[in-house]
């Protein structure tokens, strides 16, 4: 169930990276899928996307070993990571709107962070690219910083004390179910970003669902 609307805005914004901040999901798919596919598993970028958004790689990599029934080759997720970089750094671009929100929150003084299921490495390219890094220098928290990733709310929690707010107090902005169940553990209210409102479990997980990043403000109460 979705934690109730508060009363007043809140303290805090957390906010995923991938399909959040950056507009990567679909470029790093692609190469996810290619590099499974080379595997001898068949898989598409649509497929990808739906199974595996959000997901841990650690988690990714273990069905992937059962699907094909051996371990991986050693070198497979440096070059998966390699790939992604260089596609990252060829096309990709911020979500759309993002810079004009976060513009909104400097000016409101409403405090806000990054809190991904990526590791800083991949972070340290994503939103430099995008030109978001500066934004959120010294706020940026990776799941491989806790002992468990989302869907626990091990994540998020490490975020609002470190940022020192509780819980209540904050707001996650997500676009994966896996991400949703994590705020909604960590009893943080979350809005679900899902710009062609495709994804129907993002409301079933507990979230409210929004289309454009114009409408948070309105969203959040400031």
């Amino acid at each position: 169930m979705p934690c109730p609307e508060p009363t007043e805005p809140p303290a805090l914004i957390i906010f995923d990276c991938d399909g959040v901040l950056v507009d990567s999901e679909t470029i790093a798919n692609a190469v996810m899928a290619e590099e499974i596919t080379a595997l001898g598993w068949q898989v598409t970028t649509d497929y990808c996307l739906k199974h595996f958004k959000g997901s841990h790689l650690d988690a990714i990599m273990a069905v992937i070993e059962e699907k094909i029934g051996r371990s991986l080759p050693e070198n497979w997720l440096p070059n998966l990571r390699a790939r992604s970089d260089i596609a990252f750094r060829k096309d990709l671009r911020p979500v759309p709107g993002i810079h004009a929100l976060l513009d909104f929150l400097v000016e409101s003084d409403l405090q806000h962070c990054v809190a991904s299921q990526g590791p800083h490495e991949k972070m340290a390219v994503t939103l430099d690219v995008t030109g978001l890094k500066p934004r959120f220098e010294g706020r940026i928290f990776s799941a491989y910083e806790v002992e468990r990733g989302k869907p626990h709310p091990d994540l998020f929690l490490h975020a609002a004390e470190t940022m020192g707010h509780a819980p209540q107090r904050c707001v996650v902005i997500e676009d994966s179910p896996l991400g949703v169940q994590a705020a909604t553990a960590a009893s943080m209210r979350v809005l679900g970003y899902d710009p062609k409102g495709l994804d129907p479990r993002l409301a079933r997980e507990g979230a409210q669902v929004f289309t454009d990043m114009r409408a948070l403000p309105g969203l959040l109460g400031i």
